[in-house]
């Protein structure tokens, strides 16, 4: 198994487009996206940048194989010829690559593993959510194992068996111990440090979050080399907010209730 990782860049803009890629090869490329950065064009600002257009600036035309949602950080699957993008394409619809995610999620699981199988609908209410929906909704299943537990936080690793939208934020939403920092499946706008540290003396009316965005991380992928036929290997490394947050959270856990 090929095994490599990267240490992600926070803003993209501010550094080389090649310090994104995990692993280049002749047939198929290995990115580290980070977050706020959409894998695609942004149909409501087309002049934007995303993942797809700056590593084609790099490495010439890429077709894309799955996707992240714009706020998902993490390791995203690219193809570099017509052939490797068929070939990978079935994988994933044949479901043969396993991807796994890390959520940073609110509250404390009961469980250190769990299999949520709850049918969900795209776009089921007002809001455009994906829902649960026991007479509608597609089967959808996600494997999950606790990793580390901080008091009002826990780490979980996530790996979706359906490529649902929104799939794994649903799933831990429903199980109470929605994905912190998401206002969309949560109630949480973002994790801040005084929450964290109790000798905290900064201003908290000023304060900025550790965290702002959904914290979801495509941690690791496993597929079939589209040549060799080979089982591939990589992991992503966490972006720097990420990081941050979860340096905080082991450092002061103790102190969380």
């Amino acid at each position: 198994m090929n095994h490599q990782t990267v240490d992600p860049r926070q803003d993209v803009l501010k550094n080389k487009t090649e310090d994104l890629v995990i692993q280049a090869e002749e047939t198929f490329l290995i990115a580290n996206k980070p977050p706020g950065l959409p894998t695609l064009a942004d149909g409501y600002d087309p002049a934007a940048p995303y993942l797809v257009g700056l590593l084609e600036k790099a490495y010439g035309r890429l077709w894309v194989v799955h996707r992240l949602d714009k706020e998902t950080s993490g390791i995203l699957l690219l193809a570099r010829t017509p052939d490797a993008h068929r070939t990978l394409n079935t994988q994933f619809e044949k479901r043969q690559v396993v991807k796994t995610y890390h959520a940073l999620v609110t509250g404390n699981p009961t469980w250190e593993e769990q299999v949520v199988r709850a049918p969900l609908r795209a776009d089921g209410d007002r809001r455009h959510r994906t829902i649960v929906d026991a007479r509608r909704g597609k089967a959808s299943s996600t494997s999950l194992r606790l990793l580390e537990r901080f008091g009002r936080y826990a780490l979980v690793e996530a790996t979706p068996h359906t490529g649902r939208t929104h799939q794994i934020r649903v799933h831990l939403a429903f199980l109470g111990h929605p994905v912190a920092a998401d206002s969309l499946y949560g109630n949480r706008q973002g994790i801040f440090l005084s929450e964290i540290k109790p000798s905290y003396r900064g201003d908290q009316a000023g304060e900025a979050p550790l965290l702002n965005r959904v914290g979801l991380h495509a941690w690791s992928l496993e597929f079939a080399h589209p040549q060799s036929g080979e089982r591939s290997y990589c992991e992503a490394s966490y972006p720097q907010d990420l990081d941050v947050t979860l340096r905080q959270l082991r450092r002061h856990s103790h102190h969380i209730r």
